[in-house]
C-alpha cells in the first residue's frame, strides 16, 4: 500500500509530509511543558503533552513554523493543536529560517528570533491504541533505563548582578571569520560567568557590519545554555564595520519593554572593536547617553602607527564611553589567550553602582515621607495624605538597586512605618502606605524630622542614591523646626515641605531647602494635594539632576 500524505502548513505554497508506517498503532512519547523541539531527535515523532502547561513560562518562537528551541508543547496550543489540556500532538523537524515572527494565539504571545538552525511545525497527533507509558522527555538525550531528572526550574541567576546587557559583536570584514569565531567564544564564556537568570543579568546580541542586526533579544533567553547556544548559531555578516551605526540602533531599538528590559536595572551595551570602525562613533555614544545606555569599549587590536592616518578619530573610545574616566573602556591585545581578560571585565559589568548613565531621578532617589498623623488631621484627610505620598512614590522605579522610599507618621511620637530597606518592589511599598494606621495626637514636626535624619536617612548614609525628605504636615508645629531642618540640610537631605490648612508659611519655608520657593508648598483644602503631586517630582527631578552635574 502507498504511503498517504498529509498536509501540514500553508505558507504560499503547500507542505505535505508523508503520514509515518504504522503511526495507528504508535504510542506517543510523554514530554513535559518545557521539552523542546530540538529535545526530540527524530524527523518526526508522536508526543504526548501533560495538562495545566503554565502559558506565561513557555518559550514560543515563531508562527507555524517554530525554532527547535521553543516549547513544543507551547508550540502547539499556540497554534490551536491542543488546548491547556494537553493531548497527543505530531512534531515534524524542519530546516531554520532566517526569521520568525511574533503572533498572539490562544493565550500564547510567540517571540521573534532572527535566525535559527531548526525548525520544526506541528499537527493533531493520534494516541495510539495503547495509553502512552514511560517518563516524560525533558532534555536532548535519548532515552536510557536510568530515572530522568524533574524539569529543572528556570535558575534566578546572580541576583548580585542585576544588568540589562547588550553585547554589540564586530561582524565586519576587518575582524574575518577567524578572528570572529573566537570573538564569539570570549562573548560566550563572558556571557557563562555573569550569573544568566531570571533574577540574575540578562543579554542579547546585536550585530555590527555594514547594516547592524538585532540577534536576539533581552526577553528570548533566561539562561547562560540557551544564550551560549545562541551566540554559537551567529553567522558572520562581513561589510563594513559601522560601529557607530549599530551602536545608536541598538540604544534606539534594543532596550525597550517589547523587547524585555526591566525597570531599576542599568542598561548596559558592551561594543567590541576590532582595530577601529568605519564611521562616527562620537554621536551614537551621545545618542546612548541620552537613552540612559552605559557604553562600554572592548578594543582589540588597535590601530599601529602606520594605520591610524585610516582612522576617522584617534579618540574614538573615550568619546563613545559612558563617562570618560577609565572605568568604560577595556583593550585586549589580541583575540588568542583571552580567557584572563573574562573575570575583570565581568566584575566590571556586574558593578552597578558605578553605571553613571542609567542613573535617572527615577531610579536613584532615597525618598522618605514624614506625615502628620496629629488629631486636627481627621481620618478621611489623613486618607487623602496618604494618596498624595502613594501618588509620588508609584512614580519612580523601586527596586533594591532603584530607588527607595520610607515613611514616618509623627504627633508628639514618631513611628518608622517602613524604612528604605524594608521593601524593594513598588507594589509592596504601595500596599503597606495604603494600610498605615491613622494615630492621632500633637504636632511635634521638629523632633519628626531630627527622628527621620538620625533613624531612617542614617543607615543609608553609603547609599550612592540622592536623599530627598517630603513632609507633609496641617498645623503649625509645638517644638523649632528650624534647627532640625538645618541639620538635615547639612546632611545632604534635601527637604520639599507641604502645608495644607493650618500650617504656617513661616514653617514651611523654615524646613524647605533652597530656593524655599519651589521647595515649599501650600493649599488650603487637602483635595489641593492632589496638583502638588507633579510639582514635587519634577522638583525632585530637577534637583537630581543638578546635584550630578
Amino acid at each position: 500500500m502507498s504511503a498517504a500524505w498529509i498536509p501540514v502548513l500553508c505558507l504560499g505554497v503547500c507542505l505535505l509530509l508523508p503520514e509515518p508506517a504504522g503511526s495507528e498503532g504508535a504510542v506517543p512519547i510523554a514530554i513535559t511543558c518545557f521539552t523542546r523541539g530540538l529535545d526530540i531527535r527524530k524527523e518526526k515523532a508522536d508526543v504526548l503533552c501533560p495538562g495545566d502547561c503554565p502559558l506565561e513560562e513557555l518559550s514560543v518562537f515563531g508562527n507555524i513554523v517554530y525554532a527547535s528551541v521553543s516549547s513544543i508543547c507551547g508550540a502547539a496550543i499556540h497554534r490551536g493543536v491542543i488546548g491547556n489540556s494537553g493531548g497527543p500532538v505530531r512534531i515534524y523537524s524542519l530546516p531554520g529560517r532566517e526569521n520568525y515572527s511574533s503572533v498572539v494565539a490562544n493565550g500564547i504571545q510567540s517571540q521573534t528570533l532572527s535566525r535559527w538552525s531548526a525548525s520544526f511545525t506541528v499537527t493533531k497527533g493520534r494516541s495510539g491504541t495503547q495509553e502512552a507509558t514511560g517518563r516524560a522527555v525533558s532534555t536532548a538525550r535519548p532515552a536510557t533505563g536510568k530515572r530522568l531528572k524533574k524539569t529543572p526550574e528556570k535558575k534566578a541567576g546572580n541576583k548580585d548582578c542585576k544588568a540589562d546587557i547588550a553585547f554589540l559583536i564586530d561582524g565586519s570584514f576587518n575582524i574575518g571569520q577567524r578572528r570572529f569565531n573566537l570573538q564569539k567564544n570570549f562573548v560566550g564564556k563572558v556571557a557563562l560567568m555573569l550569573g544568566i537568570g531570571t533574577e540574575g543579568p540578562h543579554v542579547g546580541l546585536v550585530q555590527a557590519s555594514e547594516h547592524p542586526k538585532i540577534e536576539f533579544y533581552l526577553k528570548n533567553f533566561t539562561s547562560a545554555k540557551d544564550v551560549l547556544f545562541a551566540i554559537k548559531e551567529v553567522g558572520f555578516r562581513g561589510g563594513n564595520s559601522n560601529t557607530g551605526k549599530a551602536l545608536k540602533h541598538t540604544a534606539q531599538k534594543f532596550f525597550t519593554a517589547d523587547t524585555g528590559v526591566r525597570k531599576g536595572i542599568p542598561k548596559v551595551v558592551v561594543v567590541f572593536i576590532d582595530g577601529w570602525p568605519s564611521d562616527d562613533i562620537e554621536e551614537a555614544g551621545i545618542v546612548a547617553r541620552e537613552f540612559g545606555v552605559n557604553v562600554f569599549i572592548v578594543s582589540v587590536a588597535k590601530p599601529i602607527p602606520e594605520e591610524l592616518g585610516m582612522v576617522q578619530d584617534v579618540a574614538f573610545v573615550d568619546k563613545a564611553v559612558c563617562r570618560n574616566n577609565g572605568f568604560f573602556s577595556y583593550h585586549m591585545p589580541n583575540w588568542f589567550g583571552t580567557t584572563k581578560y573574562v573575570k575583570p571585565l565581568v566584575q566590571k559589568l556586574c558593578a552597578h553602582e558605578q553605571m553613571m548613565c542609567s542613573k535617572t531621578c527615577y531610579n536613584s532617589v532615597n525618598i522618605a515621607f514624614l506625615i502628620d498623623g496629629s488629631s486636627s488631621v481627621g481620618d478621611s484627610n489623613f486618607r487623602l495624605m496618604l494618596e498624595f505620598v502613594s501618588n509620588i512614590a508609584k512614580t519612580f522605579e523601586i527596586s533594591d538597586i532603584g530607588a527607595k522610599i520610607a515613611a514616618v507618621q509623627f504627633t508628639y511620637d514618631q513611628r518608622t512605618e517602613f524604612s528604605f530597606t524594608d521593601y524593594s518592589t513598588k507594589e509592596n511599598v504601595l500596599a503597606v502606605i495604603r494600610n498605615i494606621r491613622y494615630m492621632s495626637g500633637g504636632t511635634a514636626t521638629g523632633d519628626a524630622i531630627s527622628f527621620t535624619v538620625r533613624n531612617v536617612f542614617g543607615p543609608m548614609r553609603d547609599s550612592p542614591n540622592k536623599n530627598f525628605l517630603v513632609i507633609v504636615t496641617d498645623g503649625q508645629s509645638y517644638d523649632d523646626v528650624r534647627g532640625p531642618a538645618a541639620a538635615a540640610h547639612d546632611a545632604g537631605i534635601t527637604i520639599f515641605s507641604v502645608g495644607v490648612a493650618w500650617a504656617p508659611l513661616d514653617d514651611l519655608k523654615d524646613m524647605a531647602s533652597k530656593p524655599k520657593e519651589s521647595h515649599a508648598f501650600f493649599t488650603r483644602e487637602f483635595t489641593g494635594l492632589e496638583p502638588i503631586v507633579s510639582d514635587v517630582i519634577r522638583g525632585i527631578c530637577r534637583d537630581f539632576l543638578e546635584s550630578q552635574q
